[in-house]
Formats: structure tokens, C-alpha cells, sequence
């Protein structure tokens, strides 16, 4: 794996793992008590394979491996855990679902489940049970769950998605408070660059970082891909105005952030090449458990992104699900391995081991204490409750899963902002994009 530092956490986060795992382990949890679930009887001789995305927190990935060894333990059926990374997780999970061959299980982002849904197994029974269980889904993950009424997938969690900035380069740049609306942010922007502390965010085809930042820019601004209807109103005035901020933005930032991916925001704003990104708490973690960064991350402020003309808060937030294909040959021991991985006490130790990373799928977690160990991360505590669909604000299915398979936001500001096409034609290469896909 080639992720560096935004894979490390030691220290703070190894902390909460060694607590999530030890002192939890074995006891009612005070914050989401042991609930009664299904009971799915394996079949003989099982063994089940899951693919899901490099862990960017190390002792998260440590836990989810910890709680796949016990459920082996207890079953006797070995779980083999693939890690690919973010961006090669949707086209590897979308082979297997064509082919009918590969992984029993896949961890996939936003709505890629109802590219295929068709070839995976229905997991109505347990999402009802766990819901019923556990406080209930957060509407916004429930809608890349369910079908009509029957679930395609199991939400795992949000993974929040917060600006994350050098407070001493921002009250240099002249502000003694973050703005609050775009507006300033613009200022504030301009005002980075000057002093030689430019911001940077991604305009290249980054699954979580390149699809918060285009949602948000265009969402902020009153913009959508679609009415309430699914039909495509992207070519509008609120979409050019949204194009026209991400240039004048963009003229701020460090150069080459047109290609970057999940990562590259890290590596920079961590070489202290920029000073203001948006990210998940990993970036705040990597700095924090580095010893030769400490100065960095004393020095780090986390903030929700401002708000633009629309009025209120208008985030994507990345989500990520669980799916079983019906290829798979051993379904119920699928569905009893996860299952086990929403049980109370197992959920809470992951979610404490990813250290406010990920943000839970079911309300009860949301006393989990984690979220109150560390201000930093504060502007992540709500990201499951407050996030916005990626289809908004018509249904999610296969036509919104498309368009973000795609890129199609993505590449319509980064066409606009580095100069490859006019503002209006952007728009309109990326309205005729969306239509292909909702084919209206």
C-alpha cells in the first residue's frame, strides 16, 4: 500500500483502538445496549471473501480485522479481507457483480449498489431487525439502502468531510474567525494565496475529497443535477454562478489540483505546500501522531464548509455500504458476518477505533463517546444526520449512481476552472452527460 502518512495513526487513535478492544470487549455497552438480532445458520463448510477500500485510519482497519477474527473464532469460517484502494473499489465491485465471480461481500461508496442491484442478495430481514434495533437508520443512508422496500445493502457509515486549516496562517491572512459564508471564504482564499499560503482542494477524479467539493459547489449555490421529478436541470443560472466561483477559487490554489486524488490533498496540506483543504479527521490524526508534525497539528482548526446563496448547509458527505452478491455461495454466512459486525459492542469498538473517521449509520451509536473526546472533531459528529444524497434532489438509482461513477460534477469544474472548455460549455457536455444516464 502507497498511502503514507494518511494511513498511520499511532498514539491517540492506537489509544482508542486498545480501549475499543480491551476494556469494551466482553461488557454491555452504556451507550447502545446488546439488542436481539437474526440468527442466520451458516452453511457447511463456508468461507467468505470481502472487498472493501484501504483503510486511511490504521486502527480502524485493525479493528474491522479484530471483529472478523472473532466472528471466524466463533464460527470456524474464514473471512479473507481484500484492500483496494478508494478509487479502484467501484470498477473491481462492479466487474464481479457482471461476471458473477470474485468477492462474496463488497464495501462500496454512495449508491454504486444500484448499478447492479439485481445481482445482490436482499438483505430486508437484518436491515429491518438492525434498524429496529439500534435507534433507527439516518434517512439520508437509509435512501442508498433501500429499493422500494426492500434493502440492496446495509449502510456502514459517513465518513465526514470538514475543511481542515492552519489556524495561524488563516488569522495572518487577516481573519480572526473562519467565514461563515462563501463569500468570505473566497476572501479568505485570495487573501492565502497573497502571503504565500495557498489553499487547495480536488478537481481530479478523488472518490470521496473530488465529490464532497464539486456537490458543495454547486449545491451552495442552489444548483442541482435534478428536480424532484429525476428530470436534469443542471444547465441553469445557478450552476453557471457556481462554475464562475470554482474559477475564481481555483486561481487561488496550488497548482495541479485538477489531478489530484484521495490522497494528494493530505501529502500536501501535511509538506506544508498548502494550508487550507477539506478532509475526513484522518488528516488532523496523521499530524497528530507524527512526532515531527506536532507543531502542524497543534496548529490545525477543523470547520464545516460555509454556506453559500442557498441559505443552509448543503454537504455530500461520503457514504460507504455493505453488499452481498448473489454469487456468492454461502449467503447466510454472509448475512451472519454482518450481522455480527452491527452488533453494540462490536460497532462501538470499531467506531472508537476509527477515532470520529467514521461517522455511524444507526442513531444509537451516536452516544458512542467518541465523538465527545476531541473538539477537532466536532464538524464530523453530525455527518450522517446532516448529509444530502448525492442524487438530490430526485431518487437515488442507477441513473444518480451513473452520474458520480462518472464524475460527471467533477469534470464539469475541472473542464471550466483550468480553461479546456467555457463555462457554458462545460455545462452543457456535463447536462448532456446526465441526461445519457437518466435518459430524458
Amino acid at each position: 500500500m502507497t498511502i503514507n502518512r494518511r494511513t498511520v495513526l499511532q498514539g491517540t487513535a492506537g489509544l482508542a483502538a486498545g480501549a475499543a478492544l480491551g476494556g469494551i470487549l466482553g461488557s454491555p455497552s452504556a451507550f447502545a445496549q446488546e439488542a436481539a438480532l437474526p440468527t442466520f445458520t451458516p452453511e457447511k463448510g463456508a468461507s467468505l471473501r470481502l472487498l472493501r477500500w484501504v483503510p486511511f485510519v490504521k486502527a480502524e482497519g485493525e479493528a474491522w480485522n479484530a471483529i472478523t477474527q472473532d466472528f471466524t473464532k466463533k464460527t470456524g469460517i474464514e473471512v479473507r479481507v481484500d484492500e483496494e484502494s478508494w478509487e479502484d473499489v467501484r470498477p473491481k465491485a462492479a466487474v464481479a457483480a457482471s461476471i458473477g465471480s470474485g468477492p462474496d461481500m463488497v464495501m462500496s461508496w454512495f449508491d454504486d449498489p444500484f448499478q447492479y442491484p439485481d445481482k445482490l442478495v436482499d438483505v430486508t430481514e437484518l436491515g429491518n431487525a438492525l434498524g429496529k434495533a439500534y435507534g433507527g437508520w439516518y434517512d439520508g443512508l437509509l435512501g442508498y439502502a433501500k429499493q422500494g422496500d426492500s434493502f440492496i445493502d446495509l449502510p456502514l457509515c459517513t465518513i465526514g468531510n470538514a475543511i481542515c486549516y492552519r489556524k495561524s496562517h488563516v488569522e495572518k491572512a487577516g481573519f480572526k474567525e473562519f467565514p461563515a459564508d462563501k463569500a468570505g471564504f473566497l476572501d479568505l482564499l485570495e487573501a492565502l494565496k497573497k502571503q504565500g499560503t495557498p489553499a487547495g482542494f480536488a478537481f481530479g477524479h478523488a472518490v470521496g475529497d473530488g465529490n464532497n467539493w464539486a456537490h458543495w459547489l454547486l449545491w451552495s449555490e442552489g444548483g442541482k443535477v435534478v428536480d424532484d421529478k429525476g428530470e436534469v436541470v443542471l444547465d441553469s443560472p445557478e450552476t453557471k454562478k457556481a462554475v464562475e466561483w470554482a474559477k475564481k477559487a481555483y486561481e487561488t490554489f496550488i497548482p495541479g489540483t485538477e489531478s489530484w486524488l484521495d490522497i494528494n490533498n493530505n501529502r500536501a496540506f501535511l509538506a506544508g505546500q498548502v494550508s487550507l483543504t477539506a478532509n475526513g479527521v484522518s488528516l488532523y490524526y496523521a499530524a497528530a501522531n507524527d512526532p515531527t508534525m506536532k507543531a502542524i497539528a497543534n496548529d490545525i482548526g477543523t470547520v464545516n464548509l460555509p454556506v453559500g446563496p442557498v441559505g443552509r448547509p448543503m454537504e455530500l458527505a461520503q457514504t460507504t455500504t455493505l453488499s452481498i452478491f448473489k454469487h456468492c455461495q454461502y449467503p447466510k454466512a454472509a448475512m451472519a458476518y454482518l450481522a455480527h459486525m452491527f452488533e453494540a459492542d462490536n460497532m462501538n469498538k470499531w467506531l472508537e477505533a476509527a477515532s470520529g473517521y467514521c461517522c455511524q449509520s444507526l442513531k444509537d451509536f451516536a452516544k458512542n463517546p467518541i465523538w465527545t473526546s476531541n473538539p477537532i472533531l466536532a464538524p464530523y459528529a453530525k455527518a450522517s444526520e446532516s448529509l444530502t444524497p448525492n442524487g438530490y434532489s430526485g431518487p437515488l438509482g442507477p441513473a444518480s449512481a451513473k452520474v458520480m461513477a462518472d464524475y460527471v460534477l467533477v469534470d464539469m469544474f475541472a473542464a471550466a476552472v483550468t480553461g479546456q472548455a467555457s463555462t457554458e460549455r462545460a455545462i452543457a457536455n456535463a447536462a448532456r452527460r446526465a441526461k445519457r444516464a437518466y435518459r430524458t
